[in-house]
């Protein structure tokens, strides 16, 4: 199963590059531009064949796809006969258009998924109370292996101070609490120490104050025993974690989710260049991030590994994640990404703005060959940046489920 999760994932990517110059192609066809090839992969050319104007193949290597389009800048020259289907020379809201083609497809396979997801199997649910509440109140005691506590009697040092099982967790020594990861963080800095707990109890909040057990904890790297706090705290389930939905009610939770989704899309994208020098030394064996970046070969590992588990739904909903980084990826405006080609389709139609204020006609295209030293470099910095990702997915993968 693990194999063909693989494979399936693998497909459901290229699929969605497919899908994505699909879009490209379809808008620019659309306006009357002449699209000469459209391909998945790149490199040396393994099948091809040509209908019309356009030649469809596919390339040796599967990293992404290309939809080659007659007179997408002033540099591509352009026969006689293609010059009436330039992209360069027609409006610019076309172009703009056909440029966000291959974005808006990717959108849309996210939001398709997500919505088959909910109606078929359920989505994380996204109108759940996801505030962080105590659940289990234990004792406390010293790590013995990687799995296993010692044993240890009593109810702990949090239910000591008052708290209960329910409470809503609102902030430890003044600091809002979002997720239970910042108490445990917080409080396994502080042994030996006393923290101030504040929770909402029946609309009502409480101060108590816990006193930190010294515990000993294994390093997860290492193997070495370290001294830690502990209160003796779990996180409460979240009730209704999970939810399958109707057709109907299926669509305002698809679109509340997707925006969600795009969110944290969004925030990861931000993260990505700081996550780059745990990637490189995660290649000399450093240890892995789950929530790093990851290559198509990543991607397809860690596709097989949810089908190896029967995770379905999670495994569509990571290809759906995919489409949605690839989405809004392409929408950062350097070349040679689509946002690239935007902003300077946008830089054009300002620049003849100011023009025609001043009296003077529009301008020519912009010349891209004072773009291409940014655009080598930016291509260049992409491919490294690849070829490091995919050697720490081949070396050190990601594990989601250990």
């Amino acid at each position: 199963m693990g194999a063909l999760g693989i494979v399936l994932f693998a497909l459901g990517i290229a699929v969605s590059i497919a899908l994505h110059e699909a879009g490209h192609m379809f808008t620019a066809r659309a306006f009357g531009m002449r699209v000469r090839r459209y391909f998945i992969g790149f490199g040396p050319t393994v099948w091809s064949t040509k209908r019309g104007h356009t030649e469809y193949g596919i390339a040796a290597l599967p990293f992404g796809g290309f939809c080659d389009i007659a007179g997408m800048t002033a540099l591509d020259p352009v026969t006689e006969d293609e010059a009436p289907h330039a992209m360069v020379n027609k409006p610019w809201w076309q172009r703009v258009i056909v440029m966000i083609g291959g974005i808006v497809m990717n959108l849309l396979i996210g939001v398709v998924i997500i919505y088959m997801v909910a109606t078929m199997s359920g989505i994380p649910n996204p109108y759940a109370d996801r505030t962080p509440r105590v659940g289990e109140l234990t004792c406390t005691s010293d790590q013995v292996d990687e799995q296993t506590l010692a044993p240890c009697t009593g109810r702990g040092p949090a239910y000591a101070a008052g708290l209960r099982s329910g409470d809503a967790l609102v902030a430890v020594d003044g600091e809002a609490i979002t997720a239970f990861t910042q108490l445990r963080d917080y409080v396994m800095t502080r042994p030996g120490e006393t923290v101030e707990v504040t929770v909402e109890r029946n609309g009502e909040r409480k101060d108590f104050a816990v006193e930190v057990q010294a515990v000993k904890r294994l390093n997860p790297q290492t193997g070495q025993e370290v001294e830690a706090g502990a209160i003796g705290v779990g996180l409460a389930p979240v009730p209704d974690a999970m939810k399958r939905f109707g057709p109907v009610e299926a669509v305002p939770a698809t679109a509340k989710f997707t925006g969600e989704m795009l969110g944290a899309t969004v925030d990861g994208l931000i993260a990505f260049p700081g996550k780059i020098p745990g990637v490189v030394a995660s290649v000399f064996g450093a240890e892995r991030d789950v929530e790093g970046p990851i290559s198509v070969i990543g991607a397809s590992r860690t596709g097989g590994e949810l089908a190896a588990n029967s995770l379905w739904p999670v495994f569509f909903l990571m290809l759906a994640s995919l489409n949605f980084f690839l989405a809004l990826f392409n929408l950062v405006p350097l070349p040679p990404l689509d946002g690239g080609h935007i902003a300077v389709i946008f830089y054009e139609k300002i620049r003849d703005f100011f023009r025609r204020l001043r009296g003077l006609p529009p301008g020519p295209p912009a010349n891209y060959e004072k773009l291409m030293p940014l655009t080598y470099t930016i291509a260049g910095l992409l491919l490294v940046v690849g070829v490091l990702v995919m050697a720490a997915d081949v070396v050190n993968p990601v594990k989601l489920l250990g």
